[in-house]
């Protein structure tokens, strides 16, 4: 039997800590009872509500997709963009992507119901690395691989002033452009383009490669291709082991 908690999850509404919020504030009833107990198990036979809406668990997919640059990470768009959603099979429309990608840049995003999944790998505070290949114009420096991995302000969507952090690691350079590996362990829009115009570069081509233990091997521009439960396995195993490391730290 499944905490309430981790039955709401599993049914992809939300994660489990939005599920513990939803039960704290009286939006759930099991059985037609409201249930604010955060250690309360579910049965199998029992009837799960949340703001008067059935839910019930369903199958748990999780899938990588190359993203092709021209399409933005959202369902759906304002302005009539184009989205991922108009590259992604049909029958996976209803998963949704951890973490997102601008328009202009391609490579791998995760697709899946799981919102527990989705919470991990994309809160802030947990950190989970993720893994660019980014060509930009100009000799990159050690002086400015520094200035990233020490920091750099750049400028929020929403005005706001905000130290960003990224590691570097050459892989090509000429005085006429740079091909740089750069891991990123925050998830600020457009941090890697604002980090290289702070030290006067234009991002050319930016391609996320890996994130946490997923990575693009084996995928081309615009397919989708399932995770295997053995990589699933892997990759939670390595988010319980970035969590403790960072509990013990505190």
């Amino acid at each position: 039997m499944p905490r309430l908690n981790k039955y709401i999850a599993l049914t992809g509404l939300c994660s489990r800590r939005k599920a513990d919020e939803l039960i704290v504030e009286g939006k759930v009833c099991v059985n037609g009872n409201i249930v604010t107990e955060l250690g309360f198990y579910v049965r199998e036979k029992d009837k799960v509500t949340v703001d008067g809406k059935t839910i019930r668990p369903q199958k748990l997919e999780y899938y990588r997709f190359y993203k092709p640059a021209g399409y933005i990470t959202t369902l759906d768009d304002e302005n009539g963009r184009k989205t991922i959603y108009d590259v992604i099979p049909p029958e996976l429309k209803h998963l949704k992507p951890v973490g997102r990608l601008d328009k202009d840049s391609t490579g791998l995003i995760i697709l899946t119901n799981d919102g527990d999944l989705i919470n991990q790998m994309t809160h802030p505070s947990i950190k989970v690395p993720k893994v660019y290949i980014v060509t930009i114009n100009g000799r990159f420096s050690e002086t400015q691989a520094k200035e990233m991995a020490e920091g750099i302000e750049i400028e929020t969507d929403q005005g706001e002033k905000k130290i960003a952090y990224a590691d570097t690691v050459p892989v090509e350079l000429s005085n006429k452009k740079s091909i740089i590996q750069v891991v990123l362990y925050q998830g600020i829009n457009r941090q890697i383009r604002k980090m290289f115009a702070k030290l006067g570069f234009e991002v050319e081509a930016l391609k996320r490669i890996q994130h946490a233990t997923i990575n693009l091997d084996g995928l081309k521009k615009g397919q989708t291709k399932i995770i295997k439960p053995k990589q699933i396995k892997e990759l939670q195993q390595y988010l319980r082991k970035i969590q403790n490391l960072k509990s013990e730290s505190v």
